[in-house]
């Protein structure tokens, strides 16, 4: 028997329990590993002879600093470990199927999404270009360049290094975890019903996990954004697509807001234009097209056999594979 990416949960311990567990105990842990990141920041920066008032200053956000956008990144970045624990605590999964119904990740097949990614963000950028201003959400190119100081090359270097932890970390809790465990829950109200709630809910609460201050069309931008890597994960059995577009996304952002824009405001976008819709449509769709047609050109497996999946999974496989 084989199942889809949303089900795998239900391959483990018997327990309807377990989820409503699960949710706030990952919720508890995210929080607690981001404040021990935070201190860790700190005492880098103390050490290297930042003062106090500095150091609460770099950090607050406002403005955005280098220094800040590491926090968030590893605060993200903790995320992936606090997701495995969970899943090994309460539903019996080796790490690997968090990642895709084949019990890892897929690198041949991450590597192509982002070349994928890139293909929809160049249209993206083309349908920005003959639009009017989309406000600050939006795609802005126009201008004079940035000037290069070591700030510059600061936040270029955190974004290169640990923007892709961020994004990743990102997905494991919203289309990961989330959406198994929505789509577990769900899954006695029949299959349909399943795979809607294991997308709906997580692209629903990524959004607002964004702020509640939101200006709806930055809030529709990231909920398309959680709606196509949502049906991304059920189509292709995994979070290698929805990574993949989330890493190439905020390599955009972060690009042109340290070449035209303000890092602050593309952290906290505010004062976004219905302009923007069409923006995002063209990205959600022109990339959900690309990777559905890419995945069934390379024959990728988009379903879990359950025999290889469940609390012995890893072991099974591994044994398979040659490597026990």
């Amino acid at each position: 028997m084989t199942v889809r990416y949303d089900q795998l949960q239900r391959l483990g311990p018997r327990g309807v329990w377990r989820p409503w567990v699960g949710i706030p105990m990952l919720v508890v842990m995210v929080m607690a590993a981001q404040l021990v990141m935070a201190v860790v920041v700190s005492l880098f920066l103390a050490v290297s002879g930042t003062s106090g008032d500095a150091i609460t200053a770099k950090l607050d956000g406002d403005p955005v600093t280098p220094s800040f956008l590491v926090l968030v990144n590893l605060g993200w970045a903790v995320a992936i470990p606090a997701v495995w624990l969970v899943a090994r605590a309460l539903h019996g999964q080796t790490p690997g199927w968090i990642a895709s119904v084949v019990g890892g990740i897929r690198w041949r097949w991450l590597l192509t999404c982002l070349g994928l990614s890139v293909l929809a963000l160049a249209a993206t950028v083309v349908m920005a270009s003959v639009l009017p201003d989309q406000g600050a959400s939006g795609v802005e190119m126009s201008g004079e360049l940035n000037p290069w100081t070591s700030a510059a090359r600061d936040f270029l270097l955190v974004t290169l290094l640990l923007t892709p932890l961020q994004a990743a970390g990102e997905e494991y809790v919203f289309r990961g975890y989330l959406a198994q465990a929505f789509g577990g829950v769900a899954a006695r109200f029949g299959p349909r019903v399943s795979a809607t709630v294991a997308v709906v809910v997580p692209a629903l609460l990524f959004a607002l996990a964004h702020g509640l201050g939101q200006d709806v069309p930055t809030f529709f931008d990231r909920f398309a954004f959680g709606l196509v890597a949502g049906v991304l994960v059920l189509l292709t059995g995994g979070l290698e697509a929805g990574i993949a577009m989330h890493v190439l996304n905020n390599f955009l952002a972060f690009g042109l807001a340290l070449s035209f824009g303000d890092m602050t405001e593309a952290l906290n976008p505010s004062g976004g234009t219905w302009w923007s819709i069409p923006v995002t449509l063209t990205q959600s769709f022109a990339y959900l097209g690309l990777a559905v047609w890419a995945a069934r050109r390379m024959g990728l497996t988009t379903r879990a056999d359950s025999t290889l999946s469940g609390p012995m999974g890893g072991a099974i496989l591994e044994a398979r594979q040659g490597r026990v």
